[in-house]
């Protein structure tokens, strides 16, 4: 029987996510209490194969599906993921956060830039903005500790809490950003990497403050030396490595540059692109040599984990969910 198709089929597991979101409704501690009780060890999800972590990056995988937290931890354990890197927003919202306005957050223009606010839309923005500062400097972090006990008790942790630093932010919301990260499990807190080096110094200081790794993420503009300077200034700036990125950028293998820093990856998302900035392809049809690189990580007994990027194109008879189930499979195979 070929293991990696067992993910795909319908499982004990899969029939008890499928009611998470029915009992989501009730209080925190019913929900917990709904975990403890229902999600027993032989119905986890597991994710790590023979030492290797294999996570998933939500609710970005899961964009084109609802993206509360609750909705993410059905899926991630519908599929069998057991470990996640979250992005800010479906935690926050979970904590009591102020909702975004709509419309202000779509994507860029076909041209690239920024996207043009009306002044109605630039007035919402400052308020919202000015809301949700002030929502962070008061809010408990008992309510993220009830998040990571919920997703804890259904067999899944957060290894990573992906939210941005800027300059314009104030050192109590930079204490915030690392205390959040914390109170929700993550080892490390990432982000995109800042281009000003007073930025990474910046953050550098708080990581160190705190004793919590920083990953930064980069896109095709990664070379080998790119992360030098930040990680130059504290020892707790690492790499949040995107081997598909690097293949899209540089037409090279990252193989050399993972050996070289793996002791400051924090963590690696996995995709497949072509060379020259080539686009994003279902697992097994680009250049980037995922297998090659899985099965380096289990030879050398590499800790940080390896993270599911669903970027390509999903086929119109499928879903999010399902292709991260097929790049999880792919996964599986290579580390077998």
């Amino acid at each position: 029987m070929n293991k990696s198709k067992d993910l795909l089929k319908p499982s004990r597991r899969r029939f008890i996510a499928s009611t998470v979101l029915a009992l989501t409704g009730m209080t925190t501690l019913s929900r917990s209490s709904f975990a403890s009780s229902f999600f027993k060890p032989d119905s986890a999800p597991n994710s790590k194969f023979n030492g290797v972590q294999i996570g998933v990056i939500v609710p970005y995988s899961f964009r084109s599906m609802p993206g509360t937290a609750q909705d993410l931890l059905k899926y991630c354990v519908s599929i069998g993921i057991n470990a996640v890197e979250m992005q800010n927003t479906p935690i926050e919202s979970f904590a009591g956060a102020p909702t975004a306005p709509a419309g202000l957050f779509g994507p860029p223009p076909p041209g690239g830039g920024k996207r043009q606010l009306t002044p109605e839309q630039q007035t919402a923005l400052d308020n919202y903005t000015k809301a949700l500062k002030e929502w962070r400097l008061s809010v408990s972090m008992d309510k993220f500790k009830a998040l990571r006990k919920l997703y804890q008790e259904a067999g899944v942790t957060m290894y990573g809490f992906k939210l941005p630093l800027t300059q314009a932010m104030s050192d109590a919301e930079y204490d915030y950003a690392f205390n959040a990260a914390k109170a929700v499990g993550a080892n490390q807190l990432t982000m995109e990497l800042p281009t000003e080096a007073e930025l990474t110094k910046r953050i550098g200081e708080f990581a160190t403050k705190h004793k919590l790794m920083v990953g930064y993420h980069a896109h095709t503009q990664a070379t080998p030396e790119l992360w030098d300077v930040a990680m130059s200034q504290s020892k707790y700036n690492g790499i949040n490595l995107d081997i598909g990125h690097y293949v899209a950028g540089t037409s090279q293998s990252p193989i050399p540059l993972i050996k070289k820093y793996h002791d400051k990856i924090t963590s690696m998302h996995l995709k497949d692109r072509k060379f020259n900035n080539g686009p994003n392809m279902p697992w097994g049809q680009g250049d980037t040599p995922i297998k090659e690189v899985l099965q380096l990580m289990k030879k050398e007994k590499y800790s940080f984990p390896a993270t599911i990027e669903l970027e390509y194109t999903i086929p119109q008879d499928s879903d999010a969910e399902k292709e991260v189930a097929k790049c999880l499979a792919y996964a599986k195979e290579a580390l077998s």
